[in-house]
């Protein structure tokens, strides 16, 4: 009993502040998409709750010429924009910590300098469960080029969950084919 509380506290925490990003951004005309394992959990569990995996933060695809807009638009919602060891992030204003903080990744560009394509644009999230989501095939394809360990994990829920299709296969360059061939073949 204890564990299910502690489990829907911290996705009521989740979804407070995927929220609060929303309604600060939305309201600044800022674009954005949730991105990272909030957007896998999000896709997977409208599909087959079951399968879905709860995630420790909010990562969120922004572009870089935006930065000055979001800092002041994340203000007056509690929260204040920093760039620490190379990351650029939102953290609670009262209490901040990286471990809670929004993580803002940026669109159209390399995460890492060895990420083998770049983040896609901003353009094709909607809105559910009170913020705007990602594609999953943007999705797909940001898990793919990152392909750490947990990356691999979120494949495997988005295809357990049944959400990639053939067309979206297609659509991924030679490299990230073979990626996804790799995941299917660990599974």
């Amino acid at each position: 009993m204890i564990v299910n509380t502690l489990f829907e506290e911290r996705v009521d925490q989740l979804f407070v502040s995927m929220k609060r990003l929303h309604q600060a951004l939305d309201h600044a005309s800022v674009p954005y998409e949730i991105i990272g394992g909030l957007a896998v959990f999000v896709h997977v569990e409208r599909v087959d709750p079951a399968l879905s995996r709860l995630t420790r933060d909010i990562d969120a695809m922004v572009r870089r010429v935006d930065l000055p807009k979001i800092q002041e638009a994340v203000q007056p919602y509690g929260l204040v924009y920093r760039h620490v060891a190379g990351l650029d992030m939102l953290v609670e204003a009262a209490n901040p910590k990286a471990k809670t903080a929004i993580h803002l990744v940026m669109a159209g560009e390399r995460v890492r300098p060895d990420s083998v394509e770049p983040t896609p644009d901003l353009g094709t999230g909607e809105i559910i469960m009170g913020a705007r989501i990602t594609s999953i095939d943007h999705l797909l394809r940001m898990k793919l080029t990152s392909f750490r360990l947990k990356d691999q994990v979120h494949i495997q829920d988005l295809d357990g969950a049944g959400l990639i299709t053939r067309s979206m296969e297609d659509a991924l360059s030679p490299i990230l084919q073979q990626r996804l061939a790799q995941v299917r073949a660990s599974e």
